[in-house]
């Protein structure tokens, strides 16, 4: 636990030495310094006086530019926390509460935080909150909430500006008749080897992989005009291998068309990007890649072999030890538990259906056999997660070709095709202000994909679903319609509906959470694999058509993939 301030609500504590400190800016210089009188100070927007946080240059509810700041109450209610065993910081020793409140003054306005001066086993969904301050740096003080003396009965959840089922409201109708979906085709897909701690250099999996997706094609490099990666070139560490730049010096491709970058849902978000290109004219065949060396680059970060990377702002969340996505998605599961009855059995069932389609694949990190006794009782990550609900670090590379359609037919494999995207942002990106019981960014992909298609999710023979951890999984399949919104429940049935033989087979190479952490695209190239009929020991029969989700936590997307008959 952090340790609990000594002052009261409205005053500082001494300063707790070794957090990460926030980069005090002109533009959050009043918040970071707020507690130096014992006064909360959130952004105001002169115009409609709505409170604005994070602090912006402009009001995203009336677009006013006008600025000031408010001094608010200090009051707040607790809307999610959530026990951090995993991860420790400086100043920060595990077990600690990371905790949301939301502010009295406009719920909307949510303080990612630490809980102080009370037991976790204590806390709870609705309590009344107010703000102590600990002083963190000479000039930083962290708003940091205890509970109230006086509570009454539990506040409810603030709701979502856009209630789950209404997010279709915000769809627009598609501009033309034309898609440039019809106009492309998944021609190849290569994948190196996999495994934790290979200590193979990054760029060599990548090319191992690129060889082995434009073979697969029937192309060779020489016919590959476009190439596409995500994140690309920057501090990604164990996250890239250096993008287009590193790929492109290495094997001698002159691309008439690149993309790279990390603000897009992961990999689908690269691919789509390479099918607008060709669908554009810009390219014929374009090879998208995504690489991973998570496993390895921990290992060489604690030799002091390689840097650590990063930037110098930690941002909203570090300060708190909110240092990991499952920190925010924790919660989220936490609050869909809450509302809808959701249990730790639900989320295991998604995390023993991967490990036993894992067991068929050669290639899966994870195949021993596991119990719903081994999932629950398995070391605690960051409470309601355990280890099993997390995905598995390790190293590898994915490629996929996209090819112009008209091309495709002559090619050395049938082509998949790609039916529709959805790609529809409707909930604000900042991982604390966004939806509060799904993974943010699926609601919206998953309304937009099916206004592109005339199929429907009762049509879907497999669905690969990104599963960085277990509640991303059950997220999608609700935000896809596969389900009710808070009804996945009901709907595993105790695993039988995603299982290979059930309605909707999930995830059938084992998935991030057995097969290995891929960042989706993985799941890309396993939806290539049983529509194809490669599957082997673990083929969905009669795969025709397959829906797969890439993102966590950033954007989200989805791409609904079909074959040619």
């Amino acid at each position: 636990m952090a340790a609990s301030p000594e002052s009261g609500p409205a005053g500082p504590a001494a300063a707790s030495p070794g957090r990460p400190l926030p980069l005090v800016t002109d533009q959050n210089q009043f918040f970071w310094t707020s507690g130096a009188d014992g006064r909360l100070r959130i952004q105001e927007c002169t115009s409609c006086t709505a409170l604005i946080h994070p602090p912006q240059p402009v009001c995203r509810y009336c677009r006013g530019r006008e600025m000031g700041v408010r001094a608010v109450s200090g009051r707040a209610t607790l809307i999610g926390f959530t026990v951090s065993h995993r991860f420790s910081l400086p100043g920060l020793p595990a077990p600690y509460v990371v905790a949301q409140v939301a502010l009295d003054e406009d719920p909307r306005i949510r303080l990612t935080t630490n809980t102080v001066g009370c037991d976790p086993g204590g806390l709870a969904l609705g309590m009344r909150m107010e703000a102590v301050f600990e002083r963190a740096g000479e000039d930083v003080w962290l708003p940091l909430f205890r509970p109230a003396a006086e509570q009454g009965e539990p506040a409810p959840l603030p709701a979502d500006e856009t209630a789950p089922g209404q997010t279709t409201r915000r769809i627009r109708p598609t501009r033309s008749t034309r898609r440039f979906e019809d106009d492309v085709a998944l021609t190849g897909i290569g994948a190196s080897p996999l495994g934790r701690r290979l200590r193979i250099h990054p760029l060599s999996l990548t090319v191992q992989a690129c060889e082995a997706a434009v073979a697969d094609a029937g192309l060779t490099l020489d016919d590959i005009d476009g190439l596409a990666s995500y994140p690309g070139a920057g501090a990604y560490g164990g996250f890239a291998e250096g993008g287009v730049t590193a790929l492109e010096a290495a094997l001698g491709i002159r691309p008439t068309w690149h993309n790279g970058g990390s603000e897009t849902f992961g990999p689908g978000g690269s691919l789509i990007s390479a099918m607008l290109a060709v669908a554009g004219g810009l390219a014929r065949h374009v090879l998208c890649f995504r690489t991973v060396w998570e496993s390895s680059h921990a290992e060489l970060v604690k030799e002091g072999r390689v840097p650590v990377a990063g930037g110098a702002d930690p941002g909203w969340l570090k300060p708190f030890g909110a240092t990991s996505a499952a920190h925010t998605l924790a919660q989220n599961a936490q609050r869909h538990m809450h509302r809808y009855g959701t249990t730790r059995e639900t989320l295991g069932w998604i995390a023993l259906n991967q490990r036993a389609n894992a067991a068929l694949n050669p290639t899966a990190i994870y195949r021993a056999p596991m119990t719903m006794d081994d999932y629950l009782q398995a070391r605690p990550i960051t409470t309601p997660f355990g280890l099993y609900d997390c995905d598995v670090p390790c190293d590898g590379s994915v490629a996929v070709v996209v090819s112009a359609r008209d091309t495709a037919r002559d090619l050395a494999r049938p082509p998949v095709l790609v039916e529709a995207v959805g790609t529809r942002i409707t909930e604000r990106i900042e991982w604390d202000q966004s939806t509060l019981t799904h993974e943010p960014q699926t609601l919206g992909p998953s309304a937009h994909l099916w206004t592109r298609t005339s199929l429907r999710p009762a049509d879907v023979d497999v669905a690969e679903l990104y599963d960085g951890f277990s509640f991303n999984c059950l997220s999608w399949i609700e935000a896809l319609g596969f389900c009710g919104i808070g009804e996945a429940k009901d709907f595993l049935d105790g695993g039988k509906n995603i299982a290979r033989d059930g309605v909707l087979p999930l995830n059938t190479h084992g998935g991030q959470l057995s097969h290995g952490r891929t960042h989706g695209m993985g799941l890309v190239h396993e939806a290539v694999v049983q529509l194809r009929g490669d599957g082997g020991a673990r083929q969905v029969p009669g795969a025709r058509v397959a829906v797969v989700s890439t993102g966590g936590l950033t954007p989200g997307g989805a791409i609904l993939l079909r074959t040619d008959t």
